[in-house]
């Protein structure tokens, strides 16, 4: 697939797309949040949204319609409530893309235009949803308006890829194990993050940890954290921090300097530490999430390993009826 390609496609289809929706559940819907992020940083005239499945279907936007394109991610392809929101979208007008690794799943219907993609650990970001969405999203902004970061951001996907392989040998160096060792210590901790980082914030806590790990543990925006989740704060209490790379790092940084100062349990993540300097200053935020998704399966894997819990463990999922 091609996404130039397919935006033009759409363009010739529908004239001029107003808004675009993401929809996904979980890792996928996650995968989707740094294009959701890029779009409405970049783009003048398209409005993005980014929606859970089935939220999307029981209360349906009132701006989906003819001038919308609406993007579904589903790594089965198959998933209930993301295959639901497809036709829902459809009947209301959109041109639909379906983000799949299942050739032959529901989402590979004839009446969506189906991006089927390989899955594995030396995969390239452009090949998987996150890197696909960027692509999608970019196109689009440069066929209607112009982009003039356009060539910054298709170099700096393709260059993710050796920052992330770098960076996954430093991580296993210098932090799995104290990160492991440290879930052992704490029952409970939190993750900060922010910006287009923050989708891995979120990731990390309810996908790596929760569902993978069991671990019990919960997210925090870091614009939200002198909001009313600093006051918890104190010795003896575990924060990770996930510093991004761009115009929101500054959010990051306030909060690591009150974390310095009140408690005496913290791990920090810094996105240029780990080779994101090496990317354009002027896109690399929108691939924060790409390096940090790495370094967190890093991490979940030497929990597992000092755990006994390997990540494809489960006890509910796909076991009992929900």
């Amino acid at each position: 697939m091609n996404a130039n390609k397919i935006i033009s496609k759409v363009i010739k289809e529908k004239g001029r797309i107003r808004t675009v929706f993401f929809i996904g559940c979980g890792g996928s819907m996650i995968d989707l949040y740094p294009a959701n992020y890029m779009l409405n940083a970049e783009a003048s005239d398209i409005s993005s949204y980014i929606y859970t499945s089935r939220e999307f279907v029981l209360s349906l936007p009132k701006r989906l319609g003819n001038d919308s394109l609406v993007i579904v991610c589903s790594h089965s392809g198959n998933t209930p409530e993301s295959v639901e929101a497809a036709h829902a979208a459809k009947e209301a007008g959109a041109y639909v893309i379906t983000i799949t690794h299942n050739k032959d799943s529901k989402c590979t219907a004839p009446e969506f235009v189906s991006w089927v993609y390989p899955w594995g650990d030396d995969v390239k970001t452009e090949y998987v949803p996150v890197g696909i969405s960027l692509l999608l999203a970019a196109e689009l902004i440069e066929a209607q308006e112009g982009f003039a970061k356009h060539e910054a951001l298709i170099k700096a996907i393709d260059q993710i890829d050796g920052v992330i392989g770098k960076a996954r040998l430093k991580v296993n160096e210098e932090l799995s194990n104290v990160f492991a060792n440290s879930c052992k210590e704490n029952p409970f901790f939190y993750v900060l993050g922010s910006g287009s980082a923050f989708s891995q914030t979120y990731g990390f806590v309810i996908c790596s940890m929760m569902e993978m790990q069991w671990q019990n543990c919960c997210h925090i925006h870091s614009g939200e954290y002198f909001h009313g989740p600093f006051e918890v704060t104190e010795n003896g209490l575990l924060y990770v921090i996930q510093m991004s790379s761009g115009k929101t790092r500054e959010m990051d940084e306030r909060a690591l300097a009150f974390l310095r100062g009140h408690t005496d349990r913290l791990i920090v993540i810094d996105a240029l530490e780990y080779g994101m300097d090496s990317i354009d200053s002027s896109v690399r935020e929108y691939l924060d999430s790409s390096l940090f998704y790495a370094i967190n399966c890093e991490l979940r894997a030497a929990r597992g390993k000092l755990f006994n819990h390997p990540v494809e463990t489960r006890r509910y999922m796909d076991i009992e009826k929900y």
